[in-house]
């Protein structure tokens, strides 16, 4: 069972599998997977399309949250609106990237000033990049963006995507043979932004048979990133 939770450090150390924080539109559902020793921060994680299947436990978020898991960060995977114990209804990202800012904002300001990574697949990617926009306009930190099969553009012939301009830092990366965000259409966002797009060969929009090769990237350049710079070592 989840619960509400009042966090401090102690608790962020000693949550349980799932909890339920409050948001604007009711309770946000959280499913935490906890590092063993002492944490290095917190690892936010956002799902695909709720209307198309997506939940936290899809295999994606639940495979990226090991690992994070593995690297010795708390990682969190809310449930968007409608999904699971979440309260509400889906609301085309925007109640979306409130409810993720929420999460936020609890567990960072309880672990800080441990380090803050936000990871998004599909939906959950264009959510993630509201989310950062929002925070570098709000000058909170972040140690890194990771944003995986990101939206751009109309998808499906129906939906539309203004997803905002990611840090020069964010690392994205999407599959070479992505049926649902095509490369070239990730590559249009892209290239005004001088981003860097690493792309999986063969790989299709839900890597399938690719988890493996996802997983190796995300860490690669995930230690990259995170590495501090020589002069602070």
């Amino acid at each position: 069972m989840g619960y509400k939770v009042s966090l401090d450090m102690n608790t962020v150390t000693s949550l349980p599998d799932k909890v339920l924080l409050q948001g604007s539109a009711g309770l946000i559902e959280v499913l935490c997977d906890k590092p063993e020793g002492s944490p290095k921060g917190v690892a936010v994680i956002t799902h695909p399309h709720p209307l198309l299947g997506g939940t936290a436990q899809h295999k994606i978020p639940h495979q990226l949250a090991r690992l994070l898991q593995a690297m010795g960060y708390v990682a969190l995977r809310p449930n968007f609106r409608g999904v699971g114990q979440t309260a509400g209804t889906h609301d085309m990202g925007v109640g979306e990237v409130d409810d993720t800012l929420a999460v936020v904002h609890a567990f960072a300001e309880a672990s800080s000033p441990a380090s803050l990574i936000l990871v998004g697949f599909s939906f959950g990617a264009y959510v993630q990049a509201k989310v950062a926009e929002r925070l570098d306009k709000s000058r909170h930190p972040l140690s890194a963006l990771v944003l995986i099969g990101t939206p751009f553009g109309v998808i499906g012939g129906e939906r539309a995507y203004d997803t905002p301009a990611a840090p020069q830092d964010a690392i994205v990366i999407h599959g070479e043979n992505d049926e649902v965000v095509p490369l070239a259409q990730v590559m249009d966002w892209a290239r005004p932004q001088a981003l860097t797009v690493v792309a999986i060969p063969d790989a299709n929009h839900f890597f399938n048979s690719k988890l493996v090769e996802l997983q190796a990237t995300v860490k690669k350049h995930l230690e990259a990133a995170l590495r501090p710079p020589i002069s602070a070592r």
